[in-house]
C-alpha cells in the first residue's frame, strides 16, 4: 500500500459546520420553550443552544430564522441533527420549508502520515509563500492549498488537520496532495 493511501485511510473528519435558513422569524423565548435542555441566555450568545444526543450535533438557532449546525461528524449527521431540530419547530406551529437548503460551510478533519515529520525543512522545502511556521507561537506548520482551498496544519508528530473543506473529498485531495510534495522533496 502507497503512502499516500495509508494517510488516505487515516483520514477521520472531526466536524462538520452547516447552515441553513427557514425563511421566517423565530420567538426564541418560545423555541427555548419546546426544546429540552436547549440553553438560552442573550447577554453571552444571541441565539438558541440546542444539543442532540444521536447524531451528537449543536444547532445554533437565531432569531432571524438562522440554523448553524456545528459537531457533526458526517454530511448525514449534518442532516439527521437540523432534521430534529426542523421537527421541534415544526410541533410549536413554525411552518418549516419542505426542503430548507443546507450549506457546508467547514469540514475539519485530521489524518496521520505514519512518520516524524522535520517542519522547519517542510517550511523551507514547501516555499514560504504558503507558509506559516513559528514554533515559539504555535507547535504546528499552517500550509495554505490553493486546491483544494483549504488549510493544513501540520504537525512534528506526523499528525495533520485538514480544515476549511466543503466536501469530504477535499481532504483526501489535499493529504494525497501533501504526500506527494513531501516525498517528492524526500521528507517523507
Amino acid at each position: 500500500m502507497s503512502k499516500s493511501d495509508e494517510a488516505k485511510r487515516s483520514i477521520k473528519i472531526e466536524n462538520v459546520v452547516a447552515s441553513t435558513g427557514i425563511g421566517t422569524k423565530l420567538d426564541l423565548n418560545k423555541v427555548i420553550s419546546i426544546l429540552e435542555g436547549a440553553d438560552y441566555n442573550k447577554e453571552r450568545f444571541p441565539g438558541v443552544v440546542y444539543r442532540t444526543a444521536s447524531p451528537k450535533t449543536a444547532a445554533l438557532i437565531f432569531g432571524s430564522g438562522k440554523i448553524v449546525c456545528t459537531g457533526a461528524k458526517s454530511i448525514d449527521d449534518v442532516s439527521s441533527g437540523l432534521t430534529k431540530v426542523f421537527e421541534k419547530l415544526k410541533s410549536m406551529g413554525v411552518d418549516i420549508p419542505t426542503r430548507p437548503d443546507i450549506t457546508i460551510q467547514n469540514i475539519v478533519a485530521s489524518a496521520d502520515l505514519g512518520t516524524v515529520l522535520n517542519l522547519n525543512a517542510i517550511a523551507i522545502g514547501l516555499g514560504l509563500e504558503n507558509i506559516e511556521y513559528e514554533p515559539e507561537q504555535f507547535p504546528g506548520l499552517v500550509y495554505r492549498l490553493s486546491s483544494p482551498k483549504v488549510v493544513m496544519l501540520l504537525f512534528g508528530s506526523g499528525k495533520l488537520v485538514v480544515t476549511g473543506g466543503k466536501k469530504p473529498e477535499d481532504a483526501e485531495a489535499a493529504v494525497e496532495k501533501i504526500v506527494e510534495e513531501l516525498d517528492g522533496l524526500g521528507l517523507l
